[in-house]
């Protein structure tokens, strides 16, 4: 490798411990951070085989019910990928092919993302979650040259043509065994140099609107981006990090991959068939994990546990991929003594605002932009405004964001215009922290008032009966449109008539009149693949019925 890329390394490296030192101090980091700007740079060659050099620390460990414990240290992870980088060249794998990789959280997925970045090839991460029209979508607008899956997925790929290679881990008939990597030279050396905006990561979004985009990140924009997330979760050497998260997801590469393994902490993986807050309470107390992410739907899981009779070790907990309540924020620091701290980012970025370690966290609040973010609130005209569009300078972009979305004819189509566009509403508290209002297509109008479903659905979550809930404007033609909460209920409440009158009673006692949810009904909430409320759908629903003049079959009206 050249000089300039050991440059790179370094000049990575000083940025990364910088953030270390003013960990607890944003306004100190904000003020002395600057993005480095490397012209060749591979993380995996140039940081993660540098830290794994002689280091037998665990870098990954993995628990799951009713098996032993098992682990892989730093050292034995970087020779490893070597051996899969090498067996990959002998597939056919070439800089710049896309690899569609398909696989749980199992060790492969890290073995087999090292070794991409190290051959310069593009990863599309995807969940196992995927249908075969997902797959062929992903095969059609991504390019997928090559595909590395779970065995026992390979039938999802029979009716799938063209001329692709097929890895299997655990192998199937007609595919290249995963494992016979392990046969290879653990000696690895690269074709060339990766220029530090080569293209390294191809992300389909969650598609909460719309059909998914193709997110494209370089050789910078994730790796050292997510220098930004590092800080945020408040990371250190040594520290043992937990992310509850699934594959296929860019949440997962946020907190599963490159944020810890910034800071040289050891990444923990809990593996459920089913998701059990008793045994993740478990893991977090028998494992010593010091640093937790997980998201929203998680955390309101587990407060409704008993968390008094639940020790923890943990220094840091954070939440991400929606918005927070604050009543879970106060059940968790009432029993543990740790608050929750609230994030913001996007597939299209790394962390871009959040509650940091140190900061008094403004109820309610998503916090502060981040060290390398310069992050505005804008009218639908780009002027400032005190509630408005969350919006990036590009004068110069942040590195940590996108280089663009992926266009069908495989152009593309990067930011521009001076700001980049998040879709997302922020208000500027007085003290200059950020409260997210919610998505720009969610917020509505009731009787002339902005109403923000985020807010509404905080207070109904408070009610003990209300596991999750959405607010979705319901035509009125006095009104424009009424709240209406979808509700999911929590175990052991019936969907009736007096469990809505006392979840109306709860919410009157707490909401101005103008912001009164009018109309409720129990059902199962419509989701993403990657967990997100289709709020979307919920809009069309409505409109449908209010035009016909229905109502849902668990629906009830505030007198």
């Amino acid at each position: 490798m050249s000089d300039i890329v050991g440059d790179s390394g370094q000049a990575f490296l000083a940025a990364r411990d910088l953030l270390l030192r003013h960990r607890r101090d944003i306004a100190a980091a904000r003020d002395a951070f600057r993005w480095p700007a490397p012209d060749r740079f591979n993380w995996a060659l140039d940081h993660f085989d540098r830290m794994a050099a002689g280091n037998e620390a665990p870098a990954l460990r993995f628990v799951a019910p009713g098996v032993p414990e098992t682990s892989i240290s730093f050292a034995a992870l970087s020779a490893r990928s070597n051996q899969v980088a090498n067996h990959l060249r002998a597939c056919g794998v070439r800089r710049g092919d896309r690899i569609l990789l398909l696989l749980g959280n199992v060790q492969p997925l890290w073995e087999a993302m090292l070794a991409a970045m190290k051959l310069g090839a593009v990863v599309i991460p995807a969940t196992t979650m995927l249908t075969e029209d997902d797959l062929r979508d992903r095969f059609e607008r991504g390019g997928v040259r090559h595909v590395i899956a779970a065995g026992e997925l390979a039938p999802r790929f029979a009716a799938i043509a063209g001329s692709y290679s097929r890895i299997a881990v655990g192998g199937a008939p007609g595919w290249h065994r995963f494992e016979d990597a392990y046969a290879a030279d653990p000696a690895f050396a690269p074709d060339g140099d990766t220029r530090a905006t080569d293209p390294l990561l191809l992300y389909f979004t969650s598609g909460t609107t719309s059909k998914p985009k193709l997110v494209l990140h370089s050789h910078q924009s994730y790796p050292v981006g997510h220098l930004s997330t590092m800080f945020w979760i408040g990371l250190q050497p040594g520290d043992v990090h937990l992310n509850i998260s699934s594959p296929g997801w860019a949440k997962h590469a946020w907190s599963s991959f490159f944020a810890p393994w910034n800071a040289g902490a050891t990444i923990l993986i809990l593996n459920q068939p089913r998701f059990d807050a008793g045994h993740l309470l478990t893991v977090l107390d028998q494992a010593r994990v010091t640093t937790f992410c997980a998201p929203p739907t998680v955390w309101r899981m587990l407060v409704q546990a008993d968390l008094s009779a639940h020790p923890v070790h943990l220094r840091e907990a954070v939440a991400a991929g929606e918005p927070l309540n604050p009543e879970v924020i106060d059940r968790v620091q009432a029993a543990w003594g740790v608050t929750i701290r609230d994030g913001y980012g996007q597939t299209e970025t790394t962390l871009q605002v959040a509650n940091t370690p140190g900061e008094a966290v403004t109820p309610g609040s998503m916090g502060r932009p981040l060290p390398g973010y310069d992050v505005r609130l804008v009218d639908p005209d780009g002027a400032e405004a005190e509630e408005g569009e969350i919006a990036l300078s590009l004068d110069p972009p942040p590195l940590g964001l996108m280089q663009g979305y992926l266009q069908k004819d495989g152009t593309l189509r990067p930011p521009e215009g001076g700001l980049y566009r998040t879709g997302d509403v922020a208000l500027r508290n007085p003290d200059g922290t950020l409260t997210y209002v919610g998505r720009a297509d969610d917020v509505f109008k009731s009787s002339g008032y902005r109403i923000s479903p985020f807010e509404l659905e905080s207070v109904l979550i408070e009610h003990e009966a209300v596991a999750e809930a959405a607010v979705v404007p319901s035509p009125d033609p006095t009104r424009t449109a009424l709240p209406k909460a979808f509700v999911l209920l929590a175990t052991g409440f019936e969907p009736d008539a007096g469990t809505a009158r006392s979840i109306f009673v709860h919410l009157r006692a707490r909401l101005a009149p103008y912001k009164r949810i009018r109309r409720l009904e129990f059902a199962e909430l419509p989701k993403t693949i990657s967990g997100k409320i289709r709020r979307v759908e919920l809009r069309r629903m409505e409109a449908v019925r209010r035009a016909n003049g229905t109502l849902g079959a668990a629906e009830f009206l505030d007198d």
